[in-house]
Protein backbone atom coordinates (compact mmCIF):
# COMPACT_ATOMS: atom_id res chain seq x y z
CA UNK A 1 0.00 0.00 0.00
CA UNK A 2 1.49 3.75 -1.18
CA UNK A 3 0.49 6.41 0.67
CA UNK A 4 0.75 10.14 -1.46
CA UNK A 5 1.97 12.68 0.43
CA UNK A 6 1.96 16.43 -0.70
CA UNK A 7 4.97 18.31 -0.06
CA UNK A 8 4.24 21.31 2.37
CA UNK A 9 5.98 24.73 1.59
CA UNK A 10 6.65 26.51 4.87
CA UNK A 11 4.35 29.60 5.12
CA UNK A 12 6.41 32.97 5.16
CA UNK A 13 5.88 34.67 8.20
CA UNK A 14 4.99 38.62 8.02
CA UNK A 15 7.99 39.57 10.88
CA UNK A 16 10.85 37.78 8.39
CA UNK A 17 13.83 39.41 8.22
CA UNK A 18 13.15 41.75 5.27
CA UNK A 19 9.93 43.11 7.28
CA UNK A 20 11.82 43.67 10.13
CA UNK A 21 14.90 45.44 8.54
CA UNK A 22 12.78 47.28 6.03
CA UNK A 23 10.46 48.64 9.19
CA UNK A 24 13.91 49.84 11.02
CA UNK A 25 15.58 51.34 7.84
CA UNK A 26 12.20 53.43 7.61
CA UNK A 27 12.28 53.99 11.10
CA UNK A 28 15.82 55.92 10.58
CA UNK A 29 14.41 57.07 7.36
CA UNK A 30 11.70 59.22 8.99
CA UNK A 31 13.70 59.78 12.15
CA UNK A 32 16.26 61.99 9.95
CA UNK A 33 13.42 63.17 7.30
CA UNK A 34 10.93 65.46 10.32
CA UNK A 35 14.35 66.01 13.03
CA UNK A 36 14.52 69.17 10.32
CA UNK A 37 10.77 70.41 11.36
CA UNK A 38 11.00 69.31 14.69
CA UNK A 39 14.69 71.82 15.44
CA UNK A 40 13.93 74.00 12.28
CA UNK A 41 13.28 77.26 14.52
CA UNK A 42 16.16 76.25 17.65
CA UNK A 43 18.84 75.51 14.56
CA UNK A 44 18.38 78.46 12.68
CA UNK A 45 18.08 80.72 16.06
CA UNK A 46 21.59 79.48 16.26
CA UNK A 47 22.79 80.10 13.25
CA UNK A 48 21.69 83.98 13.73
CA UNK A 49 18.53 84.17 11.81
CA UNK A 50 15.26 85.91 13.66
CA UNK A 51 11.68 87.09 12.71
CA UNK A 52 10.49 86.05 9.35
CA UNK A 53 13.94 84.98 7.98
CA UNK A 54 13.41 81.97 10.01
CA UNK A 55 9.98 81.12 8.20
CA UNK A 56 11.87 81.79 4.79
CA UNK A 57 14.34 80.23 5.88
CA UNK A 58 13.06 76.99 7.00
CA UNK A 59 10.67 76.93 3.32
CA UNK A 60 14.19 77.25 1.54
CA UNK A 61 15.72 73.87 3.38
CA UNK A 62 13.01 72.12 3.26
CA UNK A 63 12.75 72.77 0.01
CA UNK A 64 16.52 71.50 -0.69
CA UNK A 65 15.65 68.41 1.39
CA UNK A 66 12.78 67.41 -0.68
CA UNK A 67 14.00 68.49 -4.29
CA UNK A 68 17.57 66.27 -2.98
CA UNK A 69 14.35 63.36 -2.78
CA UNK A 70 13.75 64.08 -6.42
CA UNK A 71 16.88 63.67 -7.83
CA UNK A 72 17.62 60.89 -5.23
CA UNK A 73 14.23 58.92 -6.05
CA UNK A 74 15.09 58.28 -9.42
CA UNK A 75 18.59 57.35 -8.70
CA UNK A 76 18.24 54.68 -6.31
CA UNK A 77 15.06 53.77 -8.38
CA UNK A 78 17.09 52.66 -11.26
CA UNK A 79 20.08 51.04 -9.14
CA UNK A 80 17.00 49.38 -7.35
CA UNK A 81 16.05 47.43 -10.89
CA UNK A 82 19.25 46.92 -12.46
CA UNK A 83 21.31 45.75 -9.52
CA UNK A 84 18.99 44.78 -6.51
CA UNK A 85 16.70 46.12 -3.99
CA UNK A 86 19.50 45.38 -1.17
CA UNK A 87 22.40 47.85 -2.58
CA UNK A 88 19.80 50.36 -2.29
CA UNK A 89 18.95 49.73 1.01
CA UNK A 90 22.61 49.63 1.63
CA UNK A 91 23.47 52.48 -0.30
CA UNK A 92 20.96 54.92 0.95
CA UNK A 93 21.32 54.45 4.65
CA UNK A 94 24.89 55.07 4.13
CA UNK A 95 24.73 58.74 2.24
CA UNK A 96 22.15 60.14 5.04
CA UNK A 97 23.95 58.65 7.76
CA UNK A 98 27.10 60.76 6.80
CA UNK A 99 24.82 64.04 5.63
CA UNK A 100 23.45 63.42 9.28
CA UNK A 101 26.77 63.53 11.08
CA UNK A 102 27.57 67.09 8.48
CA UNK A 103 24.61 68.55 9.51
CA UNK A 104 25.44 68.39 12.70
CA UNK A 105 28.63 70.02 11.91
CA UNK A 106 27.18 73.11 9.93
CA UNK A 107 27.80 76.70 10.62
CA UNK A 108 25.82 78.73 7.88
CA UNK A 109 22.50 78.62 6.40
CA UNK A 110 24.02 77.43 2.71
CA UNK A 111 26.39 74.62 4.56
CA UNK A 112 22.49 73.70 6.03
CA UNK A 113 21.53 73.64 2.48
CA UNK A 114 23.96 71.79 0.96
CA UNK A 115 23.48 68.71 3.55
CA UNK A 116 19.64 68.53 3.50
CA UNK A 117 20.66 68.06 0.12
CA UNK A 118 22.86 65.41 0.05
CA UNK A 119 20.64 63.85 2.91
CA UNK A 120 17.73 63.76 1.19
CA UNK A 121 19.07 61.80 -1.73
CA UNK A 122 20.14 59.59 0.25
CA UNK A 123 16.72 59.61 2.34
CA UNK A 124 15.07 58.94 -1.20
CA UNK A 125 16.29 54.79 -1.50
CA UNK A 126 14.97 53.49 1.71
CA UNK A 127 11.04 53.51 1.49
CA UNK A 128 10.77 52.32 -2.31
CA UNK A 129 13.41 49.33 -1.94
CA UNK A 130 12.02 48.23 1.50
CA UNK A 131 8.60 48.13 0.41
CA UNK A 132 9.33 46.50 -3.35
CA UNK A 133 11.81 43.79 -1.01
CA UNK A 134 8.38 43.22 1.34
CA UNK A 135 5.77 42.97 -1.14
CA UNK A 136 8.06 40.41 -3.51
CA UNK A 137 8.68 38.60 -0.64
CA UNK A 138 5.41 37.99 0.83
CA UNK A 139 2.22 36.43 -0.46
CA UNK A 140 -0.16 38.54 -2.21
CA UNK A 141 -2.59 37.54 0.57
CA UNK A 142 -0.21 38.59 3.25
CA UNK A 143 1.81 41.62 1.40
CA UNK A 144 -0.79 44.30 2.78
CA UNK A 145 0.04 43.47 6.25
CA UNK A 146 3.79 43.51 5.45
CA UNK A 147 3.80 47.13 4.32
CA UNK A 148 1.80 47.99 6.98
CA UNK A 149 4.39 47.09 9.84
CA UNK A 150 7.02 48.76 7.64
CA UNK A 151 5.14 51.66 6.96
CA UNK A 152 3.62 51.85 11.31
CA UNK A 153 7.08 51.01 13.01
CA UNK A 154 8.49 53.76 10.09
CA UNK A 155 6.89 56.58 10.95
CA UNK A 156 7.31 56.61 14.28
CA UNK A 157 10.54 57.34 13.66
CA UNK A 158 9.28 61.20 13.71
CA UNK A 159 8.27 60.41 17.41
CA UNK A 160 11.43 59.25 18.51
CA UNK A 161 13.07 61.95 17.19
CA UNK A 162 10.77 64.45 19.45
CA UNK A 163 12.17 62.41 22.21
CA UNK A 164 15.54 62.32 20.98
CA UNK A 165 15.43 66.69 21.08
CA UNK A 166 13.39 66.44 24.38
CA UNK A 167 16.42 64.39 26.03
CA UNK A 168 19.70 65.49 24.89
CA UNK A 169 17.93 69.53 23.96
CA UNK A 170 20.55 70.09 21.74
CA UNK A 171 19.57 69.99 17.73
CA UNK A 172 23.08 68.93 16.69
CA UNK A 173 23.63 65.98 19.12
CA UNK A 174 20.16 64.82 17.56
CA UNK A 175 21.67 64.85 13.64
CA UNK A 176 24.43 62.99 14.86
CA UNK A 177 22.50 60.32 16.90
CA UNK A 178 20.70 59.45 13.58
CA UNK A 179 23.67 59.27 11.80
CA UNK A 180 24.54 56.68 14.23
CA UNK A 181 21.84 54.95 14.24
CA UNK A 182 21.92 54.84 10.38
CA UNK A 183 25.60 53.48 10.82
CA UNK A 184 24.53 50.62 13.37
CA UNK A 185 21.23 49.63 10.83
CA UNK A 186 23.91 48.48 8.35
CA UNK A 187 25.35 45.93 9.93
CA UNK A 188 21.62 44.61 10.42
CA UNK A 189 21.60 44.01 6.98
CA UNK A 190 24.52 41.63 6.04
CA UNK A 191 22.02 38.77 5.89
CA UNK A 192 19.35 39.91 4.14
CA UNK A 193 18.13 37.90 0.86
CA UNK A 194 17.39 39.34 -2.54
CA UNK A 195 13.50 38.72 -3.36
CA UNK A 196 13.24 35.60 -5.69
CA UNK A 197 11.04 37.57 -7.62
CA UNK A 198 13.95 39.68 -8.72
CA UNK A 199 16.21 36.89 -9.17
CA UNK A 200 14.06 35.63 -11.82
CA UNK A 201 14.28 38.80 -13.56
CA UNK A 202 17.65 39.53 -13.00
CA UNK A 203 18.96 36.29 -14.86
CA UNK A 204 17.03 37.47 -18.03
CA UNK A 205 17.67 39.32 -20.80
CA UNK A 206 14.56 41.74 -19.98
CA UNK A 207 15.73 45.45 -20.08
CA UNK A 208 15.50 46.31 -16.58
CA UNK A 209 15.13 50.36 -14.09
CA UNK A 210 14.52 52.30 -17.64
CA UNK A 211 12.99 55.14 -16.13
CA UNK A 212 12.12 56.59 -19.75
CA UNK A 213 10.02 53.73 -20.11
CA UNK A 214 7.70 55.01 -17.82
CA UNK A 215 7.07 57.87 -20.14
CA UNK A 216 6.84 55.73 -23.72
CA UNK A 217 3.78 54.34 -23.52
CA UNK A 218 0.64 57.24 -22.70
CA UNK A 219 -1.37 54.23 -20.45
CA UNK A 220 1.77 54.13 -18.74
CA UNK A 221 2.72 57.41 -18.15
CA UNK A 222 -0.60 58.09 -17.17
CA UNK A 223 -0.92 55.23 -14.32
CA UNK A 224 2.38 56.53 -13.14
CA UNK A 225 1.45 60.03 -13.01
CA UNK A 226 -2.09 58.73 -11.05
CA UNK A 227 0.31 56.87 -8.64
CA UNK A 228 1.93 60.27 -7.27
CA UNK A 229 -1.07 62.35 -7.36
CA UNK A 230 -3.25 59.78 -4.89
CA UNK A 231 -0.48 60.71 -2.16
CA UNK A 232 0.00 64.75 -2.90
CA UNK A 233 -2.59 65.56 0.38
CA UNK A 234 -0.27 63.82 2.40
CA UNK A 235 2.44 65.76 2.27
CA UNK A 236 0.48 69.37 1.83
CA UNK A 237 -0.57 68.54 5.50
CA UNK A 238 2.73 67.51 7.15
CA UNK A 239 5.27 69.64 4.91
CA UNK A 240 3.40 72.84 5.70
CA UNK A 241 0.18 72.70 7.95
CA UNK A 242 2.36 70.71 10.26
CA UNK A 243 5.80 71.86 10.02
CA UNK A 244 4.51 75.22 10.13
CA UNK A 245 1.90 74.71 12.76
CA UNK A 246 3.11 77.87 15.38
CA UNK A 247 2.11 80.20 12.90
CA UNK A 248 -0.71 78.54 12.21
CA UNK A 249 -1.73 78.30 15.87
CA UNK A 250 -0.82 81.84 16.15
CA UNK A 251 -3.33 82.83 12.81
CA UNK A 252 -6.29 80.64 14.74
CA UNK A 253 -5.50 82.62 18.28
CA UNK A 254 -4.75 79.60 20.17
CA UNK A 255 -4.38 79.97 23.45
CA UNK A 256 -1.12 79.77 24.86
CA UNK A 257 -0.40 80.04 21.07
CA UNK A 258 3.39 80.91 21.72
CA UNK A 259 3.76 77.63 23.18
CA UNK A 260 2.89 75.38 20.48
CA UNK A 261 5.95 73.77 19.00
CA UNK A 262 6.27 72.27 16.04
CA UNK A 263 8.36 69.19 16.92
CA UNK A 264 5.48 68.46 19.07
CA UNK A 265 2.67 69.02 16.31
CA UNK A 266 4.98 66.99 14.27
CA UNK A 267 4.96 63.98 17.11
CA UNK A 268 1.10 64.26 17.84
CA UNK A 269 0.63 63.93 13.81
CA UNK A 270 2.73 61.27 13.57
CA UNK A 271 1.30 59.09 16.99
CA UNK A 272 -2.10 59.64 14.67
CA UNK A 273 0.09 58.55 11.50
CA UNK A 274 1.23 55.09 13.03
CA UNK A 275 -2.40 54.43 13.87
CA UNK A 276 -3.60 55.31 10.53
CA UNK A 277 -1.36 53.06 8.49
CA UNK A 278 -2.28 50.30 11.29
CA UNK A 279 -5.53 50.99 10.69
CA UNK A 280 -5.49 51.77 6.47
CA UNK A 281 -3.51 48.24 6.53
CA UNK A 282 -5.90 46.11 8.19
CA UNK A 283 -8.97 47.59 6.50
CA UNK A 284 -7.69 46.94 3.13
CA UNK A 285 -6.83 43.79 4.00
CA UNK A 286 -10.53 43.31 5.81
CA UNK A 287 -12.71 44.59 2.18
CA UNK A 288 -10.17 43.38 0.26
CA UNK A 289 -9.33 46.80 -1.50
CA UNK A 290 -6.72 49.36 -1.13
CA UNK A 291 -9.09 51.77 -3.55
CA UNK A 292 -12.23 51.94 -1.27
CA UNK A 293 -10.10 52.52 1.84
CA UNK A 294 -7.76 55.43 0.14
CA UNK A 295 -11.07 56.57 -1.26
CA UNK A 296 -11.80 57.00 2.20
CA UNK A 297 -9.21 58.25 4.07
CA UNK A 298 -8.58 61.11 1.44
CA UNK A 299 -12.08 62.05 2.19
CA UNK A 300 -11.21 62.34 5.97
CA UNK A 301 -8.02 63.70 5.59
CA UNK A 302 -9.89 66.77 3.72
CA UNK A 303 -12.52 67.10 6.46
CA UNK A 304 -9.14 67.09 9.12
CA UNK A 305 -7.73 69.99 7.14
CA UNK A 306 -10.76 71.87 7.16
CA UNK A 307 -11.47 71.35 10.89
CA UNK A 308 -7.51 72.47 11.66
CA UNK A 309 -8.05 75.34 9.70
CA UNK A 310 -11.72 76.57 11.64
CA UNK A 311 -9.99 75.59 15.02
CA UNK A 312 -10.16 79.02 16.27
CA UNK A 313 -9.64 80.09 20.41
CA UNK A 314 -8.81 76.50 21.01
CA UNK A 315 -6.57 75.35 24.04
CA UNK A 316 -3.06 74.23 23.08
CA UNK A 317 -3.78 70.51 23.87
CA UNK A 318 -6.71 70.56 21.90
CA UNK A 319 -4.86 71.84 18.87
CA UNK A 320 -2.46 69.23 19.56
CA UNK A 321 -5.50 66.46 19.38
CA UNK A 322 -6.51 67.79 16.22
CA UNK A 323 -2.76 67.03 14.75
CA UNK A 324 -3.17 63.43 16.04
CA UNK A 325 -6.41 63.20 14.26
CA UNK A 326 -4.49 64.89 10.80
CA UNK A 327 -1.86 62.15 11.34
CA UNK A 328 -4.67 59.47 11.22
CA UNK A 329 -6.11 61.03 8.03
CA UNK A 330 -2.96 60.63 6.28
CA UNK A 331 -2.53 56.91 7.10
CA UNK A 332 -3.59 55.49 3.44
CA UNK A 333 0.99 56.37 3.04
CA UNK A 334 1.08 52.86 3.27
CA UNK A 335 -1.70 51.85 0.60
CA UNK A 336 -0.63 54.38 -1.54
CA UNK A 337 2.82 53.09 -1.83
CA UNK A 338 1.72 49.86 -1.62
CA UNK A 339 -0.49 50.55 -5.12
CA UNK A 340 2.20 52.34 -6.85
CA UNK A 341 4.14 48.68 -6.04
CA UNK A 342 1.49 46.41 -7.50
CA UNK A 343 0.70 48.18 -10.70
CA UNK A 344 4.05 47.97 -12.86
CA UNK A 345 6.42 44.84 -13.51
CA UNK A 346 9.38 43.86 -11.48
CA UNK A 347 11.80 44.67 -14.24
CA UNK A 348 10.60 48.12 -13.36
CA UNK A 349 8.82 48.01 -9.72
CA UNK A 350 11.79 49.65 -7.99
CA UNK A 351 12.04 52.40 -9.80
CA UNK A 352 8.12 53.32 -9.92
CA UNK A 353 8.15 52.38 -5.85
CA UNK A 354 11.26 54.80 -5.22
CA UNK A 355 10.30 57.74 -6.86
CA UNK A 356 6.44 58.34 -6.65
CA UNK A 357 6.70 58.57 -2.99
CA UNK A 358 9.99 60.85 -3.94
CA UNK A 359 8.10 62.71 -6.52
CA UNK A 360 5.29 63.44 -4.18
CA UNK A 361 7.63 64.85 -1.45
CA UNK A 362 9.45 66.52 -4.21
CA UNK A 363 7.01 68.55 -5.16
CA UNK A 364 6.41 70.08 -1.77
CA UNK A 365 8.24 73.05 -3.03
CA UNK A 366 5.73 73.43 -6.02
CA UNK A 367 3.31 73.23 -3.35
CA UNK A 368 4.87 75.41 -1.27
CA UNK A 369 5.05 78.01 -3.90
CA UNK A 370 0.99 77.40 -4.68
CA UNK A 371 0.50 77.75 -1.14
CA UNK A 372 2.53 81.19 -1.45
CA UNK A 373 0.50 82.47 -4.42
CA UNK A 374 -2.39 82.34 -3.08
CA UNK A 375 -1.48 83.41 0.53
CA UNK A 376 0.67 86.27 -0.14
CA UNK A 377 -1.00 87.93 -4.00
CA UNK A 378 -4.31 86.57 -3.73
CA UNK A 379 -5.34 86.80 -0.31
CA UNK A 380 -3.32 89.31 1.41
CA UNK A 381 -1.15 87.01 3.68
CA UNK A 382 -4.37 85.06 5.01
CA UNK A 383 -2.56 81.72 5.64
CA UNK A 384 -6.15 80.19 6.50
CA UNK A 385 -8.06 80.59 3.24
CA UNK A 386 -4.69 80.02 1.49
CA UNK A 387 -4.77 76.76 3.35
CA UNK A 388 -8.01 75.71 2.89
CA UNK A 389 -7.64 76.38 -0.88
CA UNK A 390 -4.91 74.35 -1.72
CA UNK A 391 -6.45 71.36 0.54
CA UNK A 392 -9.01 71.14 -1.35
CA UNK A 393 -7.44 71.66 -4.44
CA UNK A 394 -4.54 68.85 -3.97
CA UNK A 395 -7.30 66.31 -2.20
CA UNK A 396 -9.98 67.14 -5.60
CA UNK A 397 -7.04 66.13 -7.78
CA UNK A 398 -5.91 63.02 -5.66
CA UNK A 399 -9.32 61.73 -5.82
CA UNK A 400 -9.98 61.78 -9.59
CA UNK A 401 -6.18 60.04 -10.10
CA UNK A 402 -7.58 57.48 -7.67
CA UNK A 403 -10.87 56.78 -9.58
CA UNK A 404 -9.22 55.80 -12.88
CA UNK A 405 -6.46 53.39 -11.01
CA UNK A 406 -7.18 49.36 -11.43
CA UNK A 407 -7.70 47.33 -8.04
CA UNK A 408 -4.42 45.29 -7.32
CA UNK A 409 -4.99 43.51 -4.01
CA UNK A 410 -5.34 40.24 -5.78
CA UNK A 411 -2.36 40.79 -8.17
CA UNK A 412 0.25 38.54 -8.38
CA UNK A 413 3.47 40.91 -8.45
CA UNK A 414 5.78 38.05 -10.23
CA UNK A 415 5.22 39.71 -14.18
CA UNK A 416 7.29 42.11 -16.27
CA UNK A 417 6.75 45.41 -18.01
CA UNK A 418 7.31 44.90 -21.36
CA UNK A 419 8.71 48.24 -22.82
CA UNK A 420 7.92 48.19 -26.04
Amino acid sequence: MTTNTSIKTKPVSIFNAAVIVAALGYFVDIYDLLLFGIVRTDSLKDLGLVGDAIRNQGEFLISMQMGGMLIGGILWGILGDKKGRISVLFGSILIYSVANIANGMITTVDGYAFWRLIAGIGLAGELGAGITLVTESLPKEKRGYGTMIVASVGVSGAIAAYLVYQIFKDWRLCYYAGGVLGILLLFMRIRINESGIFKKVAESDEKKGDFLSLFSKRERFFKYLQCILIGIPIWFLVGVLITFSPEFAKALNVEGAETVSAGQAIAWCYTGLVLGDIGSGILSQWFKSRKKITFVFILLNLSMVFLYLNSYGISVANFYLICLAMGFSVGYWVLFITIAAEQFGTNIRATVTTTVPNFVRGLLPIIILIYSFFRDQLLNGNILNAGMIVGTLLSVIALLALWKLKETFHTDLDFIEQNN
